[in-house]
């Protein structure tokens, strides 16, 4: 009896150990369950640094114990499972006992942060800035996908008194409940005007708040297209007005400043009809303004000549007009002057923009007598247009175009285009022009993408410049309606317009998404 008794005090202290042990085993697979696998667990410093070695786009939420950062990592296991594939979170509990060694060996004391968490992002390896940010998932969202962006318009202190609205359906929601007339501004996050007139916007709504409501809303996304159409939302930003969830106007052409708004507001007015514009032609400027006739014997007359070939449409003629009418206003009229100021709108006059093969506007050139000396891409305001009469130098070199720059990204055009992309599984390709703002805001970033991919052989970034020879048509063809453009092709075959970000973290991440899910499928296949 007794060496049974013995036996089996021996196995309950056996199971007992065991049941310790497993229990010691289990705690931080436990503690890890608490959030989403998609957070990685990080307290071995090799561990830290491999991380930051292997992923790009790196967000760490170091916290002072296991449940001091509950409230951020439950936020951050839904941001992680949205910025799959593009982002990375990862957790470090500065608690325990390896964590507290990685937590010194990075100088991170996540004690002395309110609330025990700190948030910290790496990008390339290397530490790039503390999160300051909403605690928000709209906003850690938008920051892990592009960490270097502007914050959203609703993360604006001043902005407060806009209603900030995220879906369709809380847009129909608006529209059903609201009671006050509502004036909704429909933007894009990288458009400069939508920048300019959000503190107008904001200004109004403090100033209306109670009587009106305004609201703004990003609709830039695909998602957003049937919305834009629905509304005749045709560029950026678009004002519509509503009462009683009924649209009635769009606010256009009655000024742009906060008390423009609100005086619209209290009377509000189908779109003025804009003034006609009057051609330039037809005012009283100082300038010679030519035609195809008058061209030749205008030179014959004038041996020291600058001339601007220009487009009546064009935005950076009418902004240089002015300073050409003031420069001329000198010139033009001295008895001692060292030449004179002439225009001809091409567009009108196309022999002339032929023969000189004008194919941007403005083009200013310099002609002494009769002969076509230099082209002056840099002479576009008024003292620079006189110095320059005064002292007539050859222009600075022009700068080097994209594609003759060295880039992994392939160049392509009418000729090649479809070859080219046959054999690549995944294509982005750009289409621009090299005179567009955006698009020379997007080249750096394009090109980092394309350096990176450039040793996946089933993987281009291409461009097409849509203003070269006949790719004009080509672009057409693919649906260009604007630049910069940016379409995604499986083998040559259109897929879809690319509307992500347009820094090197959205171009980057948009591959690596597509070549995550083929690696997904092949897994699945085999």
């Amino acid at each position: 009896m007794a060496s049974w008794n013995q036996r089996h005090g021996s196995r309950m202290r056996e199971e007992k150990m065991f049941m310790l042990v497993l229990l010691v085993w289990l705690l931080p697979v436990l503690e890890a369950l608490k959030v989403s696998p998609l957070i990685e667990k990080v307290s071995d410093h090799k561990d830290f640094k491999k991380l930051l070695r292997t992923r790009t786009n790196v967000l760490v939420a170091y916290t002072k114990t296991a449940t001091s950062g509950d409230s951020h990592l439950k936020l951050l296991s839904d941001v992680a499972q949205t910025v799959k594939g593009q982002g990375t979170i990862a957790w470090v509990n500065c608690g325990e006992s390896e964590g507290r060694k990685l937590c010194k060996k990075v100088k991170v004391d996540p004690s002395s942060k309110h609330g025990g968490a700190e948030l910290l992002h790496y990008k390339d390896g290397t530490f790039h800035t503390e999160y300051n940010r909403p605690a928000t998932f709209k906003s850690m969202v938008a920051f892990l996908k592009d960490p270097s962006g502007p914050p959203l318009w609703e993360e604006n202190p001043e902005a407060k008194d806009i209603v900030h609205v995220e879906t369709e359906k809380d847009f129909r929601k608006l529209l059903k409940r609201e009671e006050r007339p509502v004036l909704m501004m429909f933007y894009a996050p990288w458009c400069g005007v939508c920048k300019r007139m959000q503190p107008v916007f904001q200004q109004a709504a403090t100033e209306t708040k109670g009587t009106y409501v305004l609201a703004g809303m990003n609709v830039h996304p695909a998602e957003f297209d049937g919305l834009k159409q629905e509304y005749n939302v045709k560029g950026y930003p678009t004002f519509c007005y509503f009462e009683n969830g009924k649209f009635l106007h769009h606010f256009e052409n009655y000024g742009g400043t906060a008390k423009d708004i609100a005086d619209w507001m209290k009377n509000p007015q189908p779109p003025q009809p804009k003034t006609p514009e009057v051609p330039w032609t037809e005012t009283d400027s100082p300038v010679f303004h030519l035609t195809d006739d008058s061209f030749d014997s205008f030179l014959e007359e004038h041996p020291a000549a600058v001339i601007m070939f220009y487009a009546p449409w064009c935005g950076h003629c009418k902004k240089m007009k002015p300073e050409y009418d003031e420069a001329a206003e000198i010139l033009n009229k001295a008895a001692d002057s060292p030449g004179v100021l002439a225009a001809v709108d091409t567009t009108v006059h196309k022999a002339v923009g032929e023969r000189f093969k004008i194919s941007g506007f403005p083009t200013v050139k310099y002609f002494v007598k009769g002969e076509d000396k230099y082209t002056l891409p840099h002479l576009r305001n008024k003292d620079k247009i006189i110095e320059f009469m005064h002292n007539p130098q050859a222009p600075p070199p022009p700068e080097q175009s994209w594609e003759d720059k060295p880039s992994s990204v392939s160049h392509l055009g009418l000729e090649d285009f479809r070859e080219a992309l046959k054999k690549k599984k995944h294509a982005l390709v750009m289409f621009y022009a090299p005179w567009c703002p955006h698009c020379k805001n997007s080249v750096p970033h394009f090109t980092t993408a394309a350096e990176l991919f450039k040793e996946d052989r089933k993987i281009v970034y291409a461009a097409v410049d849509c203003t070269r020879g006949q790719n004009n048509e080509l672009c057409k063809q693919e649906g260009v309606e604007g630049y910069p453009t940016f379409n995604h092709y499986n083998y040559g075959k259109f897929v879809e317009k690319y509307n992500g970000d347009r820094g090197e973290a959205g171009f980057i991440n948009f591959m690596r998404s597509l070549r995550g899910r083929d690696q997904v499928k092949r897994k699945e296949e085999l």
